[in-house]
Order: C-alpha cells, then structure tokens, then sequence
C-alpha cells in the first residue's frame, strides 16, 4: 500500500458546513503560506456554495477569490466541487456555457475538478468531464452516495465503470449526508478498486460520528485520498479532523506523512479567525445520529429549520421530517444534495404547510418529474407525476441536449456590465444576483454583509426574558421584520442593537431617553427608551391579510421571481399567477379561483411572507 494522501476542506466544505460558507478571502490568504508547506494532495478551495456565498453576501468576485489563491498556493494542487451540468448554479446549462466555465476555472487555478450529478446520471456529467480532459487538468467523479432499495454497491461500482470510460483519472466517493459506515466503506471502496484500477478518494461528513472510522477501513480498503478538515472547522456537520487522522495513521503502513505541529499552527490561526463569524454559527457541532434513519443531511436540516422558524412553524418540524422519506420514494430515491435536497425538502414542507400532499408543487419538482433533472434512480410514483405535470411528455435523453448554445446570448445581455468572460459566467450562474452583482462593482457600492463584533456575541448569550427579540414594526405605511441578534454596552446615551431587519444584518443606535435597568433574577420591567435609530433594511410592502376565497397567497416565506399576470386579467383555477423563490427553489403559486384579478400588491424582488395576500381575484 502507497502513502495514503490528504485533501484537506478548510478552505470549502468546513466553512461551508458550520459557519454558512461566510469565510472571507482575506483570511484565507495570511495562512496559505503554511497551508502549501503540508504537503497537501489538494486542497479544497473553490465551487460548491462558494461561489454563491462570494457574490451574495461576501460581495467578493469568486473569480478574483480563485486568482489569489493560485498565487498564494504555488506547491498545492486547488480542488473544486462542480455539480456537473448544473456547474455551480441550480438549472442545467448549454454545453458551451459548461466547456467556457471548465476552461476559465482552469485557466484561473484549479487543478482538480471533482465532478458530481446529484441523480448520480452519468450522462450530466460527461461534458463536464470531457471539458476538464480537455484543459489538461484531473478529472475526478463522483459518485454521490446514499442508502434506498435501489443503491447497493453493484449500483455504485457499476456507475464507477462508466466513469471509467468516460476518462476520469479518480473515483471520489461522496458521502455528503454521513450515511456511510465503516464495513459498507471497505466493501465499496475494495470494490470500486478490483472493477476500475483508479484511484479512490473518500469523502464523508462526520454528522452521525462515523467519518473517521469510515475513511481508516477505507484505506485498509486500498482508498488512496481521503478528504478531511482541519481541527478548526472539523467535525459536527463538517468532516474527520485532519491532524487526527494524520496521527492515526502515523507509523503505520499508511503514515501520511504530514507535519502535526504544523497543521496545529494553522489550526490556531483558524480557531481565531473563526471567532469572526459566530453570527454564522450553525447549531451541528454535536453528533446527530438520527440522520441514519431520517437519512436527511445535517445542512438541509438546518435550512428547513429555519425556513419553519421564520412563518412560526417550527412546530411542524417533525411532520416535515417524516415527509421527505416519503417525498423521496415519490421520486425515485434521489440522493440528497443539491439541488434534490432542496427540491425534495421544499416539496415536503409545501406538502405539511398545505394541508395536502402535492396540493402545490415546485417549478423543480415538475421539471425533475418531466426528465428535465435526468433519469430518476428508482421508480417514480405515477400517480404523483400525473397530478404534477399531467399528460406532458416526459424526457429520456440528456437534458442539455434540449438546451441550444446560450454563451452568446448570455454575453448578450450582460454585455454592458462584463469586463472579461468570468463576468459572463458570474451572470451565467446566477442572472439576477450577477447582475446586481457587477452594477454593484460598476457603482463601487459593493459592501458585505457586517460581522457583528464580538461584544454583540455576549449579549446574545443572555436569557431574553423581559422582550420579545423578534417582532415586526409597520412605521409610515411600511413593516419591517425585526430579530435582534444582540446589544452592546450603553454609551454615554447610545445603545448599539445587532438585528436583522427583513434578514439584512444591520447595527441600530437607540438614544436612551429614560431606561431602568434591571438585576438577573429581578421581575421588574425596564421602561421602554425612545430614542433616534439608523437603519437601513429592505422593506416589505404593506399588503392585507387574507380575507376572501380569492386571496392569493404563500405556504413559504421568499422573494417573488415573476408576476404572470396583469389587472383585469381574467384566470382560471389552477392557473400560475405569481412564482416565488424560496429554499433556492421556485415554486409557481395558483390562482384559488376562477375569475379576474382585482389587485396585485407585489413586485418582482419583493419579499413575501405566508400572511399577506399577495394577489386578489375577484372570483366569478
């Protein structure tokens, strides 16, 4: 057996996994002097949400991001996470926008590109394989591992064999929920070896407490990578610490050869910087092994939690959870990973919050019931589908062979604001984000979203006990959505509250006019201070609550994409009046009713919560 070799996550999956992918550049770059000392396979740096994160909320170009780590990581390779058509973005694309993007990537700094499909369909991602040949850089696939009645290890080795052929220099096997167990391990990874000769990569979240013992019986397998992450942004909903795993295997057979005391340097530089970000904290540190019987990954868990959290529904957590297993075999089984985590998650919410399954379904959920995802694992039940999509012709080839070039059209449209061909496939991956995106950068207005500093952290540790800390405050005809996050010490008058106002983190003085303070324990109320406030948050319309059968409305809080109709327009039941975002999935709301709408009180980019009407019919 060869030295077994390590890819380490920090720079991706850890963020990404415990503190919302909100890991800055600029603290990235002080530390990757050491981090190409290691001696590192790869390193994780680029793809996933990163790129997502970066323009969203960072406001940093992904692109500038991936430059400046090539030159600061001269000795390590740069791995990148590419969902295979899907690239980084959430639909299929044209195969010319993926060979552009592959091609950019490369020529930009990544050396290894591990490409996935999250319906492990081998034909999305061919070309993305193709491309990476192509750029002479190192082709990993992925499989994307799971537990149903259809995924066993003869379904995995034979979809390993594929890639085989397609060209790929490396099998990973993507454990992205946890599910993988140390016996199961040794027997797919020995496997996949015996049928491909390829080298294998193991990668497994360390949720349900098992990723370490799965990557030790894999290398007694013959795994020849395993990824893992440094002790900073290890474990929980993360991954198998780095140093551990090195010292484990130190003096053996499989010794790694990495230095200890150096990747605990940069593990305490780590463990500072991520003091940074405690507003970002997810609540995954601890081993949650119920993910081996709901099968439901910690992240999607998180992102369904707070979805619940914001339209007062966290009640319904548990009838959610025991709905996507069954949404799932609905399907056919699909992985789940993005973006099938998000469909089916947002399907089995819509079906609890409904009061009826399938009463309305996703944009997504019809598309992936039409083909358009790829070929389903399992069976897909037909009685959904029919209620879905009807009588409409379901695809069987691959889905971007129903896609025409867009490259040119895509520069098109951006072609006033893209400096350079990255900018294109910023726009490509995201339209309406990119494109604020670049006005942004144009305007010099990029600005990030605050870190609350670190006094606001104590202050959120207290009991809150004597005020609500989330309310909605209508003021001169608009309502804000307030959270507090925290509060300062009180300065000679002012107060500084951390809060999010329509979810924008934002800091608020408040002048204290007249304020009793009150000891811990004590039952008096401190007077309520008025006082000047500085705010600025995106606010919401103020818009009726429901109150007619022709009042249209959300199941889920998010922002409207599109308005489909117009005043005066006459509509039938059934028929698509508004789509919505939420969940990063579209969702096409339908008219109650037969009859003429009345009022619209929305607009596209305006955020919608469940007790708003959004739309009125007048019904016939």
């Amino acid at each position: 057996m060869a030295q077994v070799h390590v890819t380490d996550l920090v720079l991706r999956d850890g963020h990404q996994s415990l503190i919302a992918t909100r890991m800055r550049t600029e603290d990235m770059l002080p530390i990757c002097g050491k981090l190409d000392q290691v001696g590192f396979w790869s390193l994780e740096a680029w793809g996933g949400a990163t790129f997502d994160a970066c323009v969203r909320f960072l406001k940093e170009d992904p692109w500038d991001r991936l430059k400046k780590l090539r030159r600061a990581l001269p000795n390590t390779r740069i791995n990148m996470l590419l969902r295979g058509q899907n690239l980084l973005g959430y639909r299929h694309y044209a195969d010319d926008v993926v060979q552009a993007f592959v091609q950019k990537a490369a020529d930009n700094g990544v050396d290894v590109f591990r490409v996935f499909d999250a319906m492990n369909d081998t034909r999305n991602m061919r070309v993305s394989v193709e491309a990476v040949k192509k750029a002479g850089k190192h082709a990993q696939g992925a499989i994307s591992y799971t537990v149903s009645p259809v995924h066993d290890i003869p379904y995995f080795v034979a979809m390993s064999k594929e890639l085989a052929g397609m060209g790929v220099d490396s099998i990973a096997i993507k454990d992205m929920a946890g599910l993988l167990t140390p016996y199961v391990a040794y027997e797919l990874v020995k496997a996949i070896k015996q049928a491909t000769s390829l080298p294998v990569n193991t990668h497994s979240h360390a949720t349900a407490g098992l990723s370490a013992l799965v990557h030790l019986k894999a290398v007694e397998a013959g795994a020849d990578i395993i990824d893992c992450c440094n002790s900073a942004f290890s474990e929980g909903a993360s991954h198998a610490t780095t140093e551990s795993l090195v010292a484990a295997l130190q003096g053996s057979e499989y010794d790694t050869g990495l230095s200890l005391p150096l990747l605990q340097e940069i593990a305490a530089y780590f463990r500072e910087v991520r003091k940074k970000y405690w507003q970002f904290e997810m609540d995954s540190n601890q081993v949650d092994t119920r993910i081996l019987v709901s099968q439901v990954p910690g992240g999607m868990i998180s992102n369904l939690s707070n979805q619940l959290k914001e339209q007062g529904a966290l009640n319904r957590m548990d009838d959610v959870m025991a709905e996507i297993p069954r949404v799932r075999e609905d399907l056919g089984f699909p992985p789940l990973v993005t973006p099938t985590s998000q469909i089916v998650g947002t399907q089995a919410v819509l079906n609890v919050l409904t009061g009826g399954r399938y009463k309305s379904v996703t944009n997504e959920v019809k598309n992936y019931l039409l083909g358009r995802y790829g070929k389903a694992p399992g069976t897909v039940n037909d009685e959904v589908r029919k209620l879905a999509v009807g009588n409409q012709e379901v695809i069987t080839a691959r889905p971007a062979d129903l896609i025409p070039p867009e490259l040119d059209k895509l520069r098109g449209e951006i072609e006033e604001l893209a400096k350079s061909d990255e900018d294109v496939l910023t726009y490509a991956m995201f339209p309406d984000l990119g494109r604020t995106f670049l006005q942004e950068r144009a305007a010099g207005t990029l600005t990030p979203e605050p870190l609350l500093p670190p006094n606001a952290r104590l202050a959120e540790s207290c009991p809150s006990i004597y005020a609500p800390n989330e309310f909605k405050v209508t003021l001169h005809g608009e309502t804000y959505h307030i959270r507090i996050k925290g509060t300062g010490q009180a300065g000679e008058s002012e107060r500084p509250f951390y809060v999010h106002i329509d979810g924008v983190a934002e800091e608020v003085l408040l002048e204290t006019l007249d304020e009793v303070e009150v000891t811990p324990g004590s039952a008096s109320p401190r007077k309520p201070g008025t006082g000047k406030e500085s705010a600025a948050g995106g606010a919401s319309r103020q818009r009726p609550r429901p109150s007619h059968a022709g009042c249209v409305t959300t199941a889920m809080p998010g922002s409207i994409v599109d308005v489909k109709i117009k005043v005066g327009e006459k509509v039938n039941a059934g028929d698509g009046v508004l789509v919505i975002e939420a969940m990063k999935m579209e969702n096409e709301i339908q008219a109650p009713v037969s009859g003429t709408v009345v009022a619209i009180h929305v607009a596209k980019g305006d955020s919608v919560t469940p007790d708003q009407v959004l739309v009125e019919i007048q019904p016939e």
